[in-house]
C-alpha cells in the first residue's frame, strides 16, 4: 500500500494542475484602440496626381512637419489627415493655375512618427513603427519573442486615453493558444514583459 502512495499523488497531483483554472483575458477591460492616421515627421505616404505620369510617387515628411511636393513646394502637412493633404495639394494646384480640377490620390506607406514600445523580458526590447492592424502577439514577435525568464501569462499593456493612461495585465499564451482573441495596437501603447519567478 505505501507503495501505491507516490503513484497515486502524482496522479492526484497532474489530475488537480490540469483541472487548475487558464488564465485567459476574457475580464479584462481594455479601452478600444484610436485610429490615429495623422502624419508626422519621418512618415512616408504615396501621392499620385492623376494623368501626371512623370512625377514621383514616394514623399516622406520631413523633421520640421512639411513635405517637398511638385509644382507647389513646400508644404506643411503635419498633423493632418490623408484626406485633408488631398485637399490642401487639389486646392494649391487650383490656385496656382497648375491643373483645373486635379484628382489626387494619397496613400500613407509607414508611420514612422507612431511607435509601439515593448520593453522587458522580451529579446531586443524596445520601439516599433506603428502600423494600422498591428496586434500584441505582432508586436512581440517583431522585437524577437520572449527570452527565458519571461512570465507570458503576466504582460503589462499601457494605453494612453482621453482620460489618463490605463494598464490591464494580459496572458499571452491565451493569445496563442486560443483561449483569448489577440489585442489591437494603437500608436504610444507600451508593453511590459514582466520576470518570471522562479
Amino acid at each position: 500500500m505505501l507503495r501505491l502512495l507516490p503513484a497515486v499523488l502524482a496522479i492526484f497531483v497532474t489530475v488537480v494542475v490540469s483541472c487548475g483554472p487558464h488564465t485567459d483575458n476574457s475580464r479584462v477591460r481594455l479601452s478600444v484602440p484610436i485610429e490615429n492616421t495623422t502624419v508626422g515627421p519621418g512618415d512616408v505616404f504615396t501621392m499620385q496626381v492623376v494623368g501626371e505620369k512623370d512625377l514621383p510617387t514616394d514623399y516622406q515628411v520631413a523633421a520640421d512637419g512639411t513635405v517637398d511636393l511638385p509644382y507647389i513646394h513646400r508644404q506643411h502637412v503635419e498633423g493632418l489627415e490623408p484626406q485633408e493633404i488631398v485637399a490642401l495639394v487639389r486646392k494649391s494646384l487650383i490656385e496656382q493655375k497648375v491643373l483645373t480640377d486635379p484628382s489626387v490620390v494619397i496613400q500613407v506607406r509607414e508611420y514612422n512618427s507612431k511607435h509601439v514600445t515593448v520593453l522587458g523580458q522580451v529579446q531586443k526590447p524596445g520601439s516599433l513603427p506603428f502600423a494600422q492592424g498591428l496586434t500584441l502577439i505582432q508586436a512581440i514577435s517583431m522585437v524577437g519573442g520572449f527570452n527565458a525568464i519571461s512570465k507570458r501569462d503576466q504582460v503589462n499593456l499601457t494605453r494612453k486615453t482621453k482620460s489618463g493612461a490605463e494598464t490591464v495585465v494580459l496572458s499571452v499564451d491565451a493569445i496563442i493558444e486560443g483561449r483569448s482573441p489577440d489585442v489591437p495596437l494603437q500608436a504610444g501603447d507600451q508593453i511590459y514583459v514582466n520576470e518570471r519567478v522562479f
